[in-house]
């Protein structure tokens, strides 16, 4: 497996915001986001290939503080791209760690999760074709796979983080919904859904936080602040 960088820090996003986790970060992607922060991974994939046992090794030794790290994030570049994750996900849950599981929702897997944190790319995240030449077509027409979300959620206990730009990201994000409803048969769960600002620096997420995290409230919807970027600025390893 490809492996761009294993390391401890704390939980930045989502539900599980501040627990010391070991995060195994994959290289490779099937997307390139305009607003990508780990352009290593996507953009200029690069790493060092591990064998499966190497891994989990690493992460059966990692510590904070001198304390045993039981939660593992996977995380990307796009790990459900990577050969091997259904065993690496039994192996580590053999090992009795909590799994989450890092994923733009746009592939499917048969495989063990603990929680399934899936952000959805919306059109603000196609790049330029200036920039992205064939890739801008290719990620449009791989960004929107409601009907995959649909069933990942059905079968793990899950969160929807969307990336926002501006409050006309709503109305898309309202029509993922409604997708997704339509596509498995499955209600989603609003105060699973998180919105959080776009930006690697605080006063950008600071500014944004002003009027997004009101309209979570207004909406039923999550507040996830970028903890990480707050914490430690716009680094890798953290």
């Amino acid at each position: 497996m490809l492996i761009s960088e294993i390391y401890v820090s704390r939980q930045g996003e989502g539900r599980l915001t501040g627990t010391p986790s070991v995060f195994v970060r994959t290289s490779g992607c099937n997307l390139r986001c305009g607003f990508c922060d780990t352009p290593f991974t996507s953009w200029n994939p690069e790493g060092q290939q591990m064998e499966l046992g190497e891994i989990v090794a690493q992460v059966a030794g990692s510590e904070d503080d001198g304390n045993p790290v039981r939660h593992v994030v996977l995380t990307g570049g796009e790990p459900m791209l990577a050969r091997g994750i259904e065993s690496l996900c039994r192996q580590l849950a053999q090992g009795g760690f909590h799994v989450t599981i890092e994923t733009a929702g746009t592939l499917e897997r048969n495989l063990h999760c603990d929680l399934m944190s899936i952000s959805p790319k919306l059109s603000n995240s196609t790049p330029s074709l200036e920039r992205a030449g064939q890739w801008a077509q290719r990620h449009e027409q791989t960004r929107y796979r409601p009907e995959v979300t649909a069933a990942l959620i059905g079968r793990h206990d899950y969160q929807l983080k969307f990336v926002v730009e501006a409050e006309s990201d709503l109305k898309e994000i309202e029509k993922y919904i409604e997708d997704v409803t339509s596509a498995g048969s499955v209600a989603v769960d609003r105060s699973k859904v998180l919105l959080m600002p776009e930006g690697i620096e605080p006063g950008t997420l600071e500014q944004r936080a002003l009027w997004l995290e009101p309209l979570c409230q207004e909406r039923g919807f999550s507040w996830c602040p970028r903890m990480h970027i707050l914490w430690y600025g716009n680094r890798r390893g953290t």
